[in-house]
């Protein structure tokens, strides 16, 4: 039997804990749909975690994760493990103390923030922003925390360390459960003939089960840490040459991530606006759907990829580099097509049971989650060809890529928004299907770049068909079932996949030599 290639195991291990990592989310979220439906409050919640994730994923989350790591790596190979570990402590230090002046300067002036017309949640009555400004303020404390466990993270992948930071995201939800089940209801549930405590700090509760899951997501990762041997350094050092350089690196990164991010808040900034109850809930609850299946392969596979592609590009292995890259996107392309197409097509049945709202809000969120479905292809396509822009060292290119994208949403948004706001969430979910447009940017930018030569050979046209397979199979199940039957449905899913992947098992064999 042919053995695995390290970064196939990786991906395998890194697959597993996202697809636990997702259990406990959706546990989370189907609680806290079931506790506070589709209210006010939740989307006070679910749009006061915008700001505090913004500077989060800036300063120490997706910023290092892929600008961070190439540098490290590299590091680590030069000078060995003292001096990589002196600078992740330079730049560790310097996260932190940045994350909580900005946190400090974001609690300040929380209420602004909210009310503005260019912030947050301009379109909602003033008890909500009230209630908005508030819950930023506590969810701040969980970014300052997460300022460092994200480094953490980064720190231990760049040793090629992959499971206790697959491990840790678990720790988190698991702490947003106890918040939901402990800490925000007046009445304790009762779980296996025991009666849990309840504090009853209702909305507020959600909150401080993010800091208890912040403050997990850290402990669960020192461990890692000790076996690394890693030694902190108290100083920061700015003129420390490899810091400025890391910085240098890690400064396009934040520009992407903040383009990122402030699509999420223009997103609830539109959603605000709209006259219904539970839009920003909705485009919450689809968009971690759509997360996934995206989250399972896509960001399993580009996260164990990383540390490779850095490796190949500081030998000038073009080759290696390649043949890698074009296997990942060929597996993306023959998962994502089909994909779209089974689950797209029996969602909203299983919405109906997991969450359990009305035929309304099921309604609303089984469409909002079929728009985010179709972006699938896009992002995990798009989280590939970013890795290897990093890996090279090259981290402009996918700030062109995320400016393309947002000038993209928001005319698909302002169109939708201006021509039917009737239709709700969906409208502003079919925004995101910019990311598609950045994915062939980015694809195109680096088959220019004449060191990398990228090949899809048949995967996209096997991924088509596949999709085609998968839609008939389906639609001939809901015609037989009905189209709300979770029996037929459950099914459906079953025979629909089992069709498409008889299509796309040859690209999908590619995943052994990764």
């Amino acid at each position: 039997m042919k053995r695995l290639s390290s970064v196939t195991r990786a991906s395998i291990l890194l697959a597993v804990f996202f697809f636990v990592d997702k259990i406990f989310a959706f546990a989370r979220s189907v609680i806290i749909a079931r506790q506070f439906d589709l209210s006010p409050e939740l989307d006070a919640f679910n749009i006061a975690n915008n700001l505090p994730d913004l500077l989060f994923a800036m300063i120490s989350g997706g910023a290092i994760a892929m600008a961070f790591i190439p540098v490290l790596s590299e590091t680590l190979t030069r000078d060995g493990k003292p001096e990589a570990w002196k600078l992740f402590s330079r730049v560790a230090n310097f996260a932190f103390l940045v994350t909580s002046l900005f946190a400090l300067v974001i609690a300040l002036f929380s209420e602004q923030i909210t009310r503005s017309q260019i912030g947050i949640a301009p379109g909602f009555d003033e008890t909500q922003q009230v209630l908005v400004a508030r819950l930023m303020r506590l969810n701040l404390i969980g970014t300052v925390i997460f300022s460092i466990s994200g480094l953490v993270m980064a720190g231990l992948q760049a040793n090629k360390h992959f499971f206790l930071p697959a491990l840790a995201p678990s720790m988190y939800n698991i702490g947003m459960i106890i918040g939901a089940l402990i800490f925000a209801p007046s009445q304790g549930y009762v779980i296996g003939g025991v009666r849990l405590p309840a504090f009853g700090y209702g909305v507020e509760g959600l909150v401080y089960g993010v800091i208890l899951g912040a403050a997990m997501h850290l402990l669960i990762q020192i461990p890692g840490l000790v076996r690394h041997q890693f030694k902190w350094t108290s100083s920061i050092d700015i003129r420390n040459e490899s810091l400025l350089r890391a910085l240098r690196l890690i400064s396009p990164r934040l520009l992407t991530m903040f383009g990122i991010q402030a699509i999420f808040i223009m997103r609830d900034n539109f959603a605000s606006r709209m006259e219904q109850v539970g839009v920003v809930s909705s485009l919450t609850y689809g968009w971690m759907i759509m997360q996934v299946p995206e989250t399972i392969f896509g960001t399993a596979i580009a996260t164990a990829l990383l540390p490779s592609l850095a490796e190949y590009a500081a030998q000038n292995d073009w080759q290696r580099f390649s043949d890698s890259l074009s296997r990942a996107l060929q597996i993306m392309s023959a998962l994502s097509l089909p994909l779209i197409a089974v689950l797209g097509l029996f969602i909203e049945p299983l919405v109906k049971l997991i969450f359990d709202f009305d035929a309304a809000g099921t309604n609303q969120l089984a469409w909002t989650t079929r728009i985010y479905l179709f972006t699938l292809i896009g992002y995990t396509t798009q989280e590939t060809l970013a890795r290897g822009f990093y890996a090279r060292l090259k981290a402009w290119e996918p700030v062109k890529g995320i400016l393309l994208r947002i000038a993209i949403y928001i005319g698909l948004v302002w169109a939708g928004f201006s021509l039917r706001p009737d239709l709700g969430a969906p409208v502003i979910a079919a925004g995101e299907l910019a990311v598609i447009g950045e994915a062939l940017f980015l694809y195109w930018r680096l088959q220019k770049s004449g060191d990398v030569k990228l090949r899809m050979n048949d995967a996209i046209w096997r991924g088509l068909l596949a999709f085609g397979a998968a839609l008939l199979t389906g639609l001939a199940i809901q015609a037989w079932f009905g189209a709300d039957d979770l029996v037929g449905a459950l099914i459906g899913m079953s025979l629909a996949g089992i069709a498409a992947l008889l299509i796309v098992w040859k690209p999908l064999r590619q995943l052994i030599d990764l």
